[in-house]
């Protein structure tokens, strides 16, 4: 158990709390940086390994693009719950939960004899996720000092952005060496170091204002509606179906009845009062645009380095890396040159750097040299993403009020995932990839350089609602924000979630 006492309150301990320079300081910040990074590699050694994976199980492109999504499905449709329940029932508590979720369904990713396990067995990697990431952050904000509150927070970034630049190398290497199964094995020795250190050193927080009601139903509506439209894009690949016909008809019923429901909760997943700020609704829709382009540019690029360029997933994993090291060190004073020009011009040309990037990518063929073709695109995408996020998360805290921050940027993290979940599931089919088409270089490349113009078009949708929307003075008062620490920008898959994560309108 824990040498420290149990911590009540949304805002920690105030001066009482844990201080950074201590022992127990240093201890809290590994253990919640370890458990946030555990999902964090995750995410991003996967798609490295997809080429693998289909070669070892035998498995269509939609497998693969389900291996990727189960993930994504369970994390999004359940992020919010989870924040809700760990500050309900102790945010330590459920944290240690998720971990060891992560851990037991991650050993079940790694002993799937079939796609069709490890589909499942990845989308309870999803609710794990949904457990352990809003507690990591939370976890800081609740029990240390008030004065080493953003210090904690930027040594958690600083270590979160280590693990998101080290993950598509270890991935490549781990893939390329023992093989594909120890990208899921790996996460069994840190979930132990996680509790172990967890258990010893980080005291228990809750909110005690915390009701106690959950929108289970939500959540439920959310899962079924996320999947049967992820199903029916997916499906989408080969040609019409009455399944997937039903599937999509079924999605968008229950995407109705979800809205019916958050509309009437007394405790709601998802407050759709945000969404009368004009602010917010619009730079959630920028989200959807750029995040979406993201992911399909992540899952695609990884294939066409390893099957047209015959890159090793070693080298695959590392030409993402710049991409990560650009947001690492810049994305602090992107944050602060947002807060100067104000959020419409980061927020439109952001989007049309990382457009310009994702163009270049059609130079990546056959013959393609990393030193002149791809690290080239990748760089320009990495300026373009570094301007780009900061400013985001900056102004979804500034379109609401400062007691509602948390659950904002926690329905724009789930908003960031949805989007990837759903290009995932479309980009692929779209750009006439199906099937084990995945496997013929001439198909992929063929793809490919369909592909990336569609996702060129949706960053330039993202700038263009940005421009048309969003104010150059967004980020002025009355909008109190939170000074974003540049650590928070440090995962090029989605938004962090603010610190005062309160999924719960109710709390």
């Amino acid at each position: 158990m824990s040498d420290v006492s149990d911590v009540n309150g949304v805002g920690g301990t105030g001066g009482d709390g844990i201080r950074l320079g201590t022992a127990r300081g240093r201890w809290v910040v590994a253990a919640t940086a370890l458990g946030s990074g555990m999902a964090l590699l995750d995410g991003t050694v996967v798609n490295v390994a997809l080429p693998r994976i289909g070669a070892d199980l035998g498995a269509g492109l939609a497998a693969l693009q389900w291996t990727v999504n189960a993930y994504m499905l369970t994390l999004a449709a359940l992020i919010l719950l989870g924040g809700s329940l760990g500050d309900r029932y102790g945010r330590r508590r459920v944290f240690l939960l998720g971990v060891v979720w992560f851990a037991l369904a991650s050993a079940g990713c790694a002993a799937a004899p079939n796609v069709e396990l490890l589909v499942l067995a990845r989308a309870l990697q999803g609710v794990g996720g949904a457990l352990l990431t809003p507690g990591s952050l939370a976890m800081l904000q609740a029990v240390f000092a008030a004065e080493d509150r953003a210090g904690a927070v930027g040594a958690w970034s600083g270590l979160g952005g280590v693990a998101a630049a080290v993950g598509p190398f270890l991935g490549g290497w781990l893939v390329d060496g023992p093989g594909w199964r120890w990208i899921f094995l790996l996460n069994l020795p840190l979930a132990a170091v996680v509790v172990a250190v967890t258990a010893r050193h980080v005291p228990e927080s809750r909110d005690p204002d915390a009701t106690g009601h959950f929108d289970v139903p939500g959540a439920v509506l959310a899962a079924l509606a996320l999947a049967g439209l992820t199903y029916a894009l997916t499906e989408a690949g080969s040609g019409l179906s009455a399944g997937g016909v039903a599937a999509g008809l079924s999605g968008l019923a229950l995407t109705a009845v979800f809205v019916a429901v958050e509309h009437r909760s007394a405790h709601p997943m998802l407050p759709l009062s945000l969404f009368r700020s004009r602010l917010f609704s619009s730079v959630n829709l920028v989200t959807l645009c750029v995040y979406g382009a993201f992911s399909g540019v992540f899952l695609l690029l990884t294939v066409q380095l390893q099957i047209v360029s015959g890159f090793t997933p070693l080298v695959s994993g590392l030409a993402l890396v710049p991409i990560t090291v650009l947001m690492l060190l810049f994305s602090g004073r992107a944050g602060r040159l947002g807060r100067a020009l104000g959020p419409r011009v980061p927020l439109t040309v952001g989007p049309l750097v990382v457009a310009a990037g994702v163009l270049l990518m059609l130079r990546i063929g056959p013959d393609a040299n990393y030193w002149t073709d791809v690290l080239p695109a990748v760089t320009v995408q990495g300026a373009g993403m570094t301007l780009l996020v900061a400013p985001l998360t900056a102004t979804v805290l500034a379109a609401v009020d400062v007691r509602r921050a948390g659950i904002a940027s926690g329905v724009n993290n789930a908003a960031a995932r949805a989007a990837g979940l759903f290009a995932v599931a479309a980009i692929p089919p779209l750009s006439g990839l199906s099937g084990d088409a995945y496997r013929v270089p001439a198909e992929v490349d063929a793809a490919f350089r369909t592909a990336m113009p569609i996702c060129a078009g949706l960053l330039a949708a993202g700038a263009l609602i940005a421009l048309l929307t969003i104010r150059s003075d967004a980020l002025a008062p009355p909008h109190p924000v939170a000074e974003p620490d540049c650590g928070w920008h440090c995962d090029p898959t989605s938004p962090q979630i603010h610190p005062e994560n309160r999924p719960n309108e109710g709390h």
